[in-house]
């Protein structure tokens, strides 16, 4: 991405967190974060990842939600950024956040010893003969 693509997408993404915040009056984007914006080389259109933290199973009726306001959207974020043409938004739901809990549940639940005082005196040794 560009300096201005990011730039861009970086006011984007702040833009339409404040209108979820305190102008979009939908109970089903309460809770609802933007986690990225991506624009495309001709900034005419724009991937919006979204997630309502922890509560996946609420996914299909926020992107419901999302694409009902989404002419709302796009009308907010055209009159509050200075570009030729305001990017057609494309909200799709952002999985990050449960492949990572997904990925801390798997490591939490390996089974690996504690390091003995005699593993801890080998690796001094290791470094000391380095010098």
């Amino acid at each position: 991405m560009t300096i201005k693509q990011e730039r861009m997408s970086e006011r984007i993404l702040e833009i339409l967190s404040d209108l979820l915040v305190f102008d979009v009056k939908d109970p089903r984007l309460n809770g609802v974060t933007i986690t990225e914006v991506q624009l495309d080389r001709e900034m005419q259109f724009a991937v919006v990842y979204v997630n309502a933290m922890g509560e996946e199973e609420r996914a299909e009726e926020v992107m419901e939600a999302l694409e009902r306001a989404g002419g709302f959207l796009r009308r907010e974020v055209g009159a509050r950024v200075r570009l030729r043409r305001t990017p057609e938004l494309r909200f799709k739901w952002d999985d990050t956040l449960a492949h990572a809990e997904r990925v801390n549940r798997l490591l939490d639940s390996l089974d690996i010893p504690p390091a003995t005082d005699a593993d801890e005196d080998e690796d001094e040794d290791v470094g000391e003969d380095d010098m």
